[in-house]
């Protein structure tokens, strides 16, 4: 049970984002200068960990959440409506920079993944937020692989391990059912690839 907690929070939605765009950072073939790097990791850092962790302490003090595991469906839909205006954001912010165009898609393409799960818990339909944020970074590099005509299977390899480890981890802790941990994932690739189709 400790492992699987550990799990959880190691591989947290509001952790990825960042690492992920390290992981950018030291595969990309573009000449990005490093202050440039520092300043968009400092701005990814706080406006997708820092923010949603000062909300959701908001949230719990004014009793508007009963945990942090966000359990219910009701107790979703504030914070993945603010991750949804945060990574719009973001990916409107990175569109107007050349070098970091390829982040621009990532975060729009995750704005549109919230969405979804957003509107799919209308319908009482729930989904792994963990596994969503998995996908689309699996998604992501799947499709840079792709554009870039380079091979980042290691990578894609790593983070398919990963997504099982997690799914495993959140079946565990009986925080879903395996159909919301598969719908999360998928929604994740999938908003990845529509995305820049639709683009």
């Amino acid at each position: 049970m400790r492992f699987n907690k550990i799990i959880s929070t190691v591989f947290h939605p509001i952790v990825i984002p960042t690492v992920g765009v390290i992981i950018y950072f030291l595969i990309s073939p573009l000449a990005i200068e490093r202050n440039q790097k520092l300043v968009t990791l400092i701005l990814i850092f706080g406006a997708t960990y820092i923010l949603p962790l000062l909300l959701l302490i908001l949230l719990k003090k004014f009793n508007l959440i009963n945990s942090y595991q966000l359990k219910s469906k009701k107790e979703r839909r504030i914070p993945i409506g603010l991750m949804v205006l945060l990574f719009y954001g973001l990916g409107n912010l990175f569109s107007y920079v050349d070098a970091l165009q390829d982040l621009s898609l990532l975060f729009y393409a995750t704005s549109i993944g919230l969405i979804i799960t957003y509107i799919l818990l209308h319908f009482n339909i729930k989904s792994s937020i963990h596994l969503l944020s998995i996908g689309i970074s699996c998604g992501f590099f799947m499709l840079l692989s792709y554009v870039d005509n380079r091979s980042y299977m290691p990578i894609i390899i790593i983070i398919f391990l990963i997504a099982g480890l997690l799914a495993s981890a959140r079946l565990h802790l009986k925080a879903h059912t395996p159909k919301e941990v598969y719908l999360g994932f998928f929604i994740g690739i999938g908003a990845v690839f529509g995305l820049y189709w639709l683009l």
